[in-house]
């Protein structure tokens, strides 16, 4: 079993799930700066070894993964240190908030030959698992398009004091779950055109940033895609539309993954079509806490997948590389918001020589 490490204990809850369930895992350490948090946590799981030191995780030479689960603007600090330390990493989407640090991060996972994974959960969740499965058997044909959205009735965060700081950007906190799934299935976006706005709620809120956006997307060989989304309003039944869904419109078929509800529609290339949904037991896997919040189960699917890429030698996905691909596509996004034009991915990534 590998040792872990967990720093941060706000959104590393799930992670803290996951690696006590898990059979490929062992929890080593936990560290938050909160107290309490501390304290709560151990009540919670009855796990006793905290600490508030970052360092602790660092110096203990037992220990194999950090998890990094701290705020955006932290990650590359922590990802530095941990390399520096000698541990493998997993780090929190979005990966880094800067790209100014990617070029030193890369060069240092060179040097250390550490290997570093981007805890991009929504590619761990049953239904997208499975439409992956069936992509690359080539059930669909060839792929034409993707439509992805991310739309949820989040006016609770309204009433968070730093949900209403310049810092905070739905764009990074939400759409870049969608965005991921661009990613994944169309990996050469070379350009992006997006429009925003805030909603009456938000603004009433006092929101400074984009709350509703749509996005169209161009990859180099000429294919196209968009992602959509919404946050301060209600939201449709989900027997209408998940809050979060990822459809592949191929040449011979065309497939749909939903999130929350665990369901799955395809429609392959002998014209048979087929709706699939998941048991309580799938269900108990993911959602572990109160209600659909925390989606531990993604999380322990992922973190066995990089477990099993430290054992057996393989590059899991997606890695640094590609996180830091996403985050430009992002900053690419967020340019193209306020500037109303289509922007180049290689030119965000130009500016930092990368």
């Amino acid at each position: 079993m590998l040792n872990v490490g967990i720093l941060g204990l706000g959104e590393g809850r799930s992670t803290m799930s996951a690696v006590l369930k898990s059979e490929k895992l062992n929890l080593k350490l936990a560290c938050d700066r909160d107290a309490e948090l501390c304290k709560k946590r151990e009540a919670e799981f009855g796990f006793a070894h905290y600490t508030q030191d970052y360092n602790d995780l660092l110096n203990d030479k037992t220990i194999d993964i950090i998890a990094i689960y701290t705020p955006d603007h932290l990650h590359a600090t922590h990802i530095k240190q941990a390399l520096l330390h000698d541990k493998h990493v997993v780090c929190t989407k979005p990966f880094i908030d800067n790209l100014a640090d990617a070029k030193e991060l890369l060069d240092l996972q060179a040097k250390t030959g550490k290997k570093v994974f981007v805890g991009q959960s929504s590619r761990f969740f049953e239904p997208y698992k499975k439409q992956r499965q069936d992509f690359e058997a080539g059930i669909i044909g060839e792929l034409i398009t993707i439509e992805s959205h991310y739309n949820a009735d989040h006016r609770w965060f309204l009433e968070k004091k730093w949900a209403l700081e310049n810092s905070f950007k739905w764009l990074y906190g939400g759409l870049s779950h969608p965005v991921d799934f661009i990613r994944w299935y169309m990996p050469g976006v070379e350009e992006v055109m997006g429009y925003g706005m805030i909603s009456s709620n938000g603004k009433t809120a006092g929101l400074k940033n984009e709350d509703t956006m749509h996005f169209i997307f161009r990859a180099a060989d000429g294919r196209i895609a968009r992602v959509s989304g919404a946050y301060t309003g209600p939201v449709q039944p989900t027997q209408r539309e998940s809050g979060m869904s990822c459809i592949l419109r191929g040449t011979e078929g065309a497939s749909q993954a939903d999130y929350h509800e665990l369901r799955y529609a395809v429609t392959d290339k002998t014209g048979e079509e087929r709706i699939i949904t998941w048991g309580d037991e799938k269900l108990k896997h993911y959602f572990r806490f109160e209600g659909q919040s925390h989606h531990a189960g993604e999380y322990q699917n992922y973190l066995e997948y990089f477990a099993d890429s430290i054992t057996n030698d393989f590059t899991a996905y997606p890695n640094m590389q590609e996180g830091i691909g996403t985050v430009a596509l992002l900053q690419a996004m967020d340019k193209s918001l306020q500037t109303k034009q289509p922007v180049k991915v290689a030119d965000v990534l130009g500016e930092y020589g990368l």
